[in-house]
């Protein structure tokens, strides 16, 4: 009689697991996946168009000429001595990247159900690669800023400091922002459609709740100290402080920013986990 080898298995898949629990290391196992749908959001976002990537160009250059013109030149909202147009260009890079990666990952769930249903792997893959892609973007924009940056750095225009050696954790901050929301929304969205339209309109109205086009201290005193509670205030002034030297911004902005972030993020992750192991049955 044969003696039975006992039998050893390489990947087990448990549809119970700790809320909080990230599975960065199965993650990490599956870089390649992340890696093929990064790929193909890059591919299909210019897949048969004319001018391709130049798109990343495009849109971020002629929506600084429209905030010039209305915000620099009909209502004349200060920019705290920056050039204008580096000063909007600074707060359409950051908000582009921002806004794109809280709808890609809004609409996970849904968007992505007849991947889910049909093979297995980590679901914070596809948030994740939508993050990463985005941040692909957001580099070819930043190029953009810095040309005009030494631009009228040469000129003399700006001052510089070395809080531009934390701009990849502001850059990191709103990914996590748009991460932790974004996963609260695509859980939601399961079962509330109404929510996807509602984000969208919502997220147009919160770019004038973020001082994008203007900077904090063009705000009335008494509504100042309520900005702090939104995430993004600390980052984009942080930013402009850092690049244009701009005055508004203060170091306790960036630690309630990070603060609110890492609950929306924990928050996000508990929702998102919890929404995963049964949303095929509602979506």
């Amino acid at each position: 009689m044969m003696n039975e080898k006992k039998q050893t298995w390489t990947e087990t898949i448990e549809s119970s697991h700790p809320l909080f629990k990230l599975n960065l290391k199965e993650v990490w196992e599956y870089k390649d996946l992340v890696y093929m749908f990064v790929k193909r959001d890059f591919v299909s976002s210019f897949k048969q168009t004319i001018l391709g990537p130049i798109w990343f160009f495009i849109n971020p250059i002629f929506t600084t000429l429209m905030y010039l013109l209305v915000f620099g030149k009909i209502a004349n909202i200060s920019t705290d001595g920056a050039p204008k147009i580096l000063f909007y260009l600074a707060g359409v890079t950051l908000w582009n990247y921002f806004s794109t990666c809280l709808t890609g990952t809004s609409s996970v769930f849904t968007g992505n159900a007849g991947i889910f249903g049909k093979v297995y792997f980590p679901r914070l893959v596809m948030p994740l690669s939508i993050v990463v892609s985005n941040l692909m973007r957001f580099g070819v924009q930043f190029c953009l800023f810095l040309v005009a940056f030494f631009y009228y750095l040469n000129k003399g225009e700006v001052t510089p400091n070395w809080w531009i050696l934390a701009t990849p954790f502001l850059i990191l901050l709103m990914a996590a922002f748009a991460l932790g929301v974004g996963m609260i929304f695509s859980a939601l969205t399961t079962k509330y459609r109404d929510l996807q339209m509602l984000l969208g309109f919502g997220v147009s109205l919160f770019m004038y709740a973020t001082p994008v086009v203007y900077p904090i201290s063009a705000l009335p005193k008494r509504i100042q100290p309520y900005a702090d509670f939104n995430p993004l205030t600390g980052i984009f002034e942080c930013f402009k402080h850092a690049w244009l030297g701009t005055d508004g911004f203060r170091p306790e902005m960036l630690i309630s920013s990070s603060i609110i972030i890492f609950i929306l993020l924990a928050i996000g992750t508990v929702i998102f986990n919890k929404v995963e192991k049964g949303f095929m049955d509602t979506v």
